[in-house]
């Protein structure tokens, strides 16, 4: 058994992208709360697939892939939030709207850099952590710390404003900043995702981890913490079985925090299936 944990580790690609899938555990789990909570999934979906052009659009100018990924990301979501306050049109419509144009844009472009360099950006679809340097090391643990101190310093702000945004108003918090902030938070966790998952996977890793805590405990900060745990170990248990079976690591750490989701979905204590079956039948008896 030790041999099993250890074997992996004596490789430099392997302890980078464990470093890697560990802390994209934590932060997509912690924002991805916030984005579960109040039901924007779609919207880090938008976010998610509008970064594209920003990597292809880098990569061409030569600058650096995650800063240009960042800013197609804020652009995108300055785009939804102008299109819905600015329109009768709906912020789902809008969300549909750019999401579909960026990634439509992002494709052209990575098909054109493809054609013209002889590279392949097709990781940044589908993630291929274990080809991470330690410059894209250093860089993911540098975000995951900006993103975690975000939190940690406007957790009360946040909260208030996740779970009543007009109430939040009403007592003089700037939710136009609170939400602004949350749309960056979200930006950056997607960037630092990027290629531990991609763009396709990254909002299963986002919403699964903390789905899955949502239905075990109720408590913001409950969520959160259960949540970092799945994400963690989702992100280790995908990167040994990438390992040691010769698979894809992004979708294999999103099938192993697939796999928690379904187990809670099926036997949580208070809103598991199999539970509140078994529970009718011993009330019936």
């Amino acid at each position: 058994m030790l041999d099993f944990l250890i074997e992996p580790l004596q490789y430099g690609f392997m302890q980078r992208s464990l470093i890697v899938a560990i802390v994209v555990g934590i932060i997509c789990a912690v924002v991805g709360t916030y984005l579960m909570v109040q039901r924007l999934a779609l919207l880090g979906d938008a976010i998610s697939h509008s970064v594209l052009p920003g990597v292809a659009i880098a990569f061409l100018l030569d600058f650096n892939i995650f800063i240009g990924a960042f800013i197609a990301g804020l652009i995108s979501t300055i785009c939804i939030n102008l299109i819905s306050n600015q329109s009768q049109i709906k912020e789902d419509a809008a969300m549909g709207i750019v999401f579909s144009a960026f990634f439509a844009l992002g494709i052209t472009l990575i098909t054109v850099v493809q054609k013209d360099n002889k590279i392949d950006l097709n990781h940044f679809l589908f993630g291929n952590i274990l080809s991470v340097s330690f410059s894209e090391v250093r860089d993911t643990i540098i975000t995951a710390i900006f993103i975690l101190l975000i939190v940690f310093f406007f957790y009360k702000e946040l909260l208030f404003y996740t779970f009543d945004k007009l109430g939040a108003q009403s007592v003089g918090l700037p939710v136009y900043w609170l939400d602004l902030s949350l749309m960056i938070l979200i930006g950056l966790t997607i960037v630092a995702s990027l290629k531990a998952v991609g763009v396709i996977l990254v909002l299963s890793l986002l919403i699964t981890p903390s789905a899955t805590a949502y239905l075990l405990v109720k408590r913001l900060h409950q969520v959160m913490f259960v949540g970092v745990i799945v994400g963690v170990i989702s992100s280790i248990s995908g990167m040994y079985l990438s390992f040691y079976f010769n698979l894809p690591s992004g979708p294999a750490i999103v099938l192993v925090a697939t796999s928690f989701f379904i187990f809670s979905f099926l036997f949580s204590p208070s809103q598991g299936i199999i539970t509140q079956y078994i529970k009718t039948k011993i009330l019936s008896c």
